[in-house]
């Protein structure tokens, strides 16, 4: 097949990229696959001639619209050029809406994948809802990455939804002591980064890692205790994670919480929110644990330190985790396109 893939793609970072990414490179084994990003970017150079994009102004509440607009043309022009057979767009809002509008001048078949935060956010904005709502009527297949999301995205009126989780990949191990209690993330409101920090003040012996930036760094900086040490964006997860005893993730919402397999594959058990998808991820005393409450968390990282439940939660995580492959996630996302393409 020739796929036209559509969303946030390298040198571009985040989940929806980071999932574009490892998804492309294992239907690239067998279809011609191109994407459309945002502009404006260098594409990597092994890839020249198949990353298209569409320059937008970086200017939040603009920059999506632009790119509904003009990523239609986009998608025509392409289209004409390379005749795909069908296009996936990845995050139902203003970036699937370039595909909506676009399917109604090409008619290719559409699918669409849920990640998160755009059935959890865009879907409460009034304009964000339009998208997402013309999005799941218009789609021939919806992907949702989580068992929630699907529940969601059915609440919101898409009438067949498939689920198909993120994969993993398989990180190496640095080796080096594990001696971090680690938060991985956006350092923004939805990720409750201050969770953390107070967790922190609750264990003043043990070291805190928060690896990520944000507009909440400064603030988190200036209150967080000696025990917390502050990375910035890292590109060596692996590393960060081959030190860490256990990782937390405070999250008020996740559409699915990649980061607990990353830890999970190199086995560090997790502690995550009872929200959203996260429980789909953490199976309750096997590979981590989950709380509600902040008493909670407390004891759920007590328990997680004894060196002994750490370990054989760890290995559990590491089977867990190898479940989750890429080549499996893209054989399951293949059968959506036989299906739409007949």
């Amino acid at each position: 097949m020739r796929i036209l893939m559509v969303g946030h793609y390298p040198p571009h970072g985040g989940g929806v990229a980071n999932h574009l990414d490892s998804l492309v490179g294992e239907l690239r084994k067998r279809h011609e696959v191109h994407v459309l990003t945002y502009g404006p970017i260098e594409p990597r150079t092994f890839e020249a001639g198949l990353v298209h994009q569409v320059t937008v102004p970086p200017v939040y509440g603009i920059r999506g619209t632009t790119f509904a607009l003009l990523g239609a043309r986009k998608i025509r022009r392409l289209h004409e050029e390379f005749d795909f057979d069908l296009v996936h767009a990845h995050f139902i809002g203003t970036t699937s809406y370039a595909a909506v509008l676009a399917k109604g001048r090409i008619g290719l078949p559409l699918v669409v994948t849920a990640h998160g935060s755009d059935l959890e956010h865009t879907a409460k904005l009034t304009l964000g809802r339009f998208y997402v709502k013309r999005t799941l009527a218009e789609a021939d297949a919806i992907i949702a990455v989580s068992h929630w999301l699907a529940v969601k995205a059915s609440s919101l009126g898409a009438e067949r939804v498939r689920v198909v989780p993120n994969g993993v990949r398989s990180l190496p191990s640095s080796g080096g002591q594990r001696e971090y209690i680690t938060f991985i993330g956006a350092l923004r409101d939805y990720k409750s980064p201050e969770t953390f920090i107070e967790l922190a003040r609750e264990f003043p012996d043990e070291k805190f890692l928060v690896v990520g930036d944000g507009p909440l760094r400064k603030k988190l900086q200036a209150t967080a205790p000696s025990n917390v040490k502050f990375t910035g964006y890292r590109h060596d997860v692996d590393r960060v994670l081959s030190r860490s005893k256990l990782l937390v993730l405070p999250s008020l919402r996740e559409g699915f919480g990649l980061v607990v397999l990353e830890a999970n594959s190199l086995g560090v058990p997790a502690v995550g929110r009872r929200v959203s998808a996260i429980p789909e991820l953490i199976r309750e005393g096997k590979n981590g644990l989950t709380f509600q409450s902040f008493d909670e968390l407390v004891e759920a990282v007590k328990v997680l330190l004894k060196p002994k439940f750490n370990a054989k939660a760890g290995a559990i995580g590491r089977r867990i985790a190898g479940l989750y492959t890429w080549s499996a996630v893209a054989r399951e996302v293949e059968r959506v396109y036989e299906e739409v393409v007949g």
